[in-house]
């Protein structure tokens, strides 16, 4: 059975100390006051994570290996349906990204698209869901080529909370506060789009990836830590032998 823990949304934010010694490090609040706001503006959001964290309790549950993935049979952006019960008899990566525009997650796409054809000859697929409504990523020319694998829209993010994904804002404004420059050269650089959250989309949302085995059975999970926390692509290369 699945092990259901009773965590609070964004719960490992329960202390200040780790998101302020980031913050010092990275800027000397005597200089510019832009500086200040920025500062000022992530504690009052690990502030208001902290309060949901002790008042709106949730039953979340992850998944773990030795467990049946979880099933569906969804349309993709580009009209195919997917029923993973067709899947029974290949390994799969599934992988659960945030919105369309964003650059650590398309970077991400990118770098797997790169070595689909050698992964599925040795019999791996790939499966992408994005919270992203589809018209929008059908509107990006990046988005279509990603195809032959599939990109699921759930803007409602059923399949990430029957996958386990947790949202967490401090999670999220860490990363954005310690990558973003850099993860935003990278994208530019490799052509990669990024551009501002639509409606209905969360910045709190975290990237999740699943190896899934012959049978749908879950091999590996990986639930990030950040928003550049992925499985490395040698692990994925080892599964898929």
């Amino acid at each position: 059975m699945p092990r259901t823990r009773c965590r609070p949304f964004g719960s490992e934010a329960f202390t200040l100390e780790p998101l302020i010694a980031t913050l010092i490090a990275f800027f000397d609040l005597r200089q510019e006051r832009v500086h200040k706001f920025v500062v000022i503006f992530l504690l009052v959001t690990t502030v208001v994570n902290l309060a949901l964290s002790y008042c709106c309790i949730q039953f979340m549950t992850r998944l773990h290996s030795n467990l049946k993935a979880p099933m569906f049979k969804l349309p993709d952006i580009y009209g195919r349906e997917i029923d993973l019960e067709q899947y029974q008899n290949n390994k799969i990566l599934i992988g659960f990204f945030r919105h369309a525009g964003c650059p650590f997650c398309n970077l991400r796409v990118h770098t797997l698209t790169k070595v689909h054809d050698e992964m599925n000859d040795k019999g791996l697929k790939m499966i992408f869901f994005f919270e992203s409504k589809g018209s929008l990523m059908l509107r990006s020319s990046f988005h279509q080529e990603v195809s032959p694998i599939p990109l699921i829209s759930d803007p409602e993010k059923k399949w990430y909370k029957a996958y386990g994904l947790e949202p967490s804002l401090a999670k999220s404004a860490v990363s954005h506060l310690t990558s973003f420059v850099q993860t935003a050269m990278k994208a530019s650089s490799a052509g990669v789009p990024m551009h501002m959250m639509k409606s209905g989309e969360s910045f709190s949302t975290l990237p999740a990836e699943f190896l899934i085995s012959e049978g749908l059975m879950i091999h590996d999970v990986h639930y990030s830590e950040g928003l550049n926390d992925r499985l490395s692509v040698d692990a994925i290369r080892a599964f898929a032998r």
